[in-house]
């Protein structure tokens, strides 16, 4: 049994990862949920029993075996290495410790596809691996599909434009888009501190100057994490983000170009497997709502010219729980560093 310590409990990023973890092969554990003072002494659950979140202090890491940073990026800057001299195995959902030394991103499910046709093997964390940060999930989403289909058929390139949600950027932008929904139909100004700019009912490609939600940023890190994961043999992205008006889950539209001609069947059939739903034209198609609590990625592909024949450019759909997937790869990032911790502290 492992002591696990989560800190930013109370973020929706930490109550997702609270539930998975509970659900994971690190069930069985010992869990600590952490928070700065503000949100300490709150009632929650983690791994389905009834728990305090309690405050975060400089000493509470010692004799944990693993600790995830799911809260603000300022937090984890702040005690990371604390937990570090702590000897704990550390996952870092905040992107904060993503340009520290020797920090690996990963997403081990990539990595797994990508390991079967690669010569060379990827970089994998060991003992002197400080901590991880799993990567973002769009970047996951696009560099599991990528792999996939390289895997059967050499791709050209792909295309993406992201709908970003609300709840990336937490409660706070969640708080104002549903207040500027309000607002709106009754006539008052709008409150624009989270986004600078009317989100609700609104598409945007980029944000106000003064706005806290990083739209730019956003596109710069997945851009970044899907080269890292690439690892050098998918094809470059393109990548567009928009800001969409809805509180949870991802909607991508995403442009892929092969080689050689290919049908619908076989695209479909390259995408099927593990952490995937691919969803045939017969069913709803996928969609943020459709998403919403679903571990797998849902996908719908769909022809470029739409005439029924082969071809080298197809429309793929995709869906996702972010928070939830997010979450997942936080936890694949922790079972792969548990085989450097043969045995737990907790006795």
């Amino acid at each position: 049994m492992y002591r696990i310590g989560i800190v930013g409990a109370s973020s929706l990023a930490g109550k997702e990862l609270s539930e998975e973890l509970g659900e994971s092969l690190l069930g069985a554990s010992d869990f600590v949920l952490l928070d700065e003072e503000e949100a300490a002494g709150q009632i929650t659950t983690a791994a389905d029993e009834v728990s305090f979140i309690q405050r975060l202090e400089a000493s509470s890491f010692e004799r944990m075996d693993f600790v995830f940073f799911a809260g603000a990026d300022a937090v984890t800057k702040k005690h990371w290495q604390s937990a570090r001299r702590a000897g704990a195995s550390i996952v870092d959902l905040t992107y904060a410790l993503e340009d520290e030394k020797d920090v690996l991103v990963r997403a081990p499910w990539v990595a797994e596809v990508l390991a079967e046709k690669s010569i060379h093997r990827a970089v994998e964390p060991d003992l002197k691996t400080p901590a991880v940060v799993a990567a973002h999930p769009v970047a996951l989403m696009l560099a599991l599909i990528a792999a996939r289909l390289q895997a059967k058929m050499p791709l050209a390139g792909i295309a993406a434009t992201v709908m970003e949600p609300a709840s990336e950027y937490g409660r706070e932008a969640m708080d104002e888009l549903h207040q500027q929904t309000v607002n709106l139909l009754s006539f008052q100004a709008l409150p624009r501190e989270q986004y600078d700019a009317q989100v609700t009912f609104n598409l945007l490609p980029a944000l106000g100057e003064a706005a806290k939600v990083n739209l730019k940023a956003t596109g710069q890190r997945i851009r970044r994490h899907y080269v890292g994961l690439a690892e050098g043999s998918l094809p470059a992205l393109a990548l567009q983000m928009v800001q969409a008006p809805v509180f949870h889950g991802y909607a991508v539209s995403l442009l892929i170009d092969f080689d050689k001609p290919a049908t619908m069947t076989e695209v479909e059939a390259a995408l099927s497997g593990e952490h995937m739903d691919v969803v045939s034209g017969e069913s709803d198609p996928p969609s943020n709502l459709s998403a919403a609590g679903q571990e797998d990625i849902m996908v719908r592909v769909t022809e470029a010219t739409g005439d029924g024949k082969a071809g080298t450019r197809f429309w793929l759909w995709i869906a996702s729980d972010n928070l939830k997937l997010a979450a997942l790869n936080a936890v694949a990032c922790a079972t792969e560093l548990r085989r450097l911790r043969p045995q737990g502290k907790v006795q």
